[in-house]
């Protein structure tokens, strides 16, 4: 078992290590769809809507339910998201809140299609098992009130590495997100 001292050195060499291979500056005004934009920041080459990076995925890359700065968040279909969603795991914060960057969550300055940088994505399963988040919403400032359904993690090469040496590596403080405030308790805040 790996102490927390030794977690903590392995994922702070990983994020050096896989540096994500653009920056969300870097993409500028453009309008962007979530999943070009994840294939574009995060390296993982995979195609298509979002909910069908987790079946591409199988045999190509690993994948599972700990979130790992670089590994793509796997959002299913549904209602709400016809297509899915795919973010950028950026950021551990805690056991159950991590920062993501990814495109066309919320819509900024009332237009679609724009890039958030180091959001916050809250783990609501009963399990604690990233398999429902509830994630930051612009127009409220706040995590938003709806729980979406998540497939898991899809872990780019050095990130799969890791993954399958530490049991929890979301319990290592690793980031802070630009919003809400880095106060853990103001990021699992629900708007009315």
């Amino acid at each position: 078992m790996i102490g927390r001292t030794a977690r903590l050195a392995a994922v702070m060499l990983l994020a050096m290590a896989t540096a994500l291979p653009a920056t969300a500056q870097e993409f500028g005004s453009k309008s962007w769809q979530c999943a070009p934009f994840a294939r574009a920041i995060s390296g993982i080459q995979l195609f298509g809507d979002a909910a069908g990076w987790w079946g591409q995925a199988l045999g190509r890359y690993s994948r599972g339910n700990a979130p790992v700065i670089g590994a793509a968040m796997v959002f299913k279909a549904g209602r709400s998201m016809r297509v899915g969603h795919v973010a950028t795991v950026t950021g551990i914060i805690s056991e159950r809140i991590v920062s993501v960057t990814h495109a066309n969550w919320s819509p900024i300055n009332g237009r679609r299609g724009r890039v958030e940088t180091d959001v916050r994505i809250v783990d609501v399963s009963p399990n604690n098992d990233w398999t429902s988040v509830r994630v930051w919403y612009a127009p409220i400032k706040a995590v938003g009130t709806s729980a979406h359904a998540v497939f898991g993690f899809v872990y780019p090469d050095a990130a799969a590495k890791l993954a399958s040496r530490i049991e929890q590596p979301a319990d290592v403080m690793m980031a802070e997100a630009a919003r809400p405030d880095t106060d853990v308790a103001a990021a699992t805040a629900i708007a009315d």
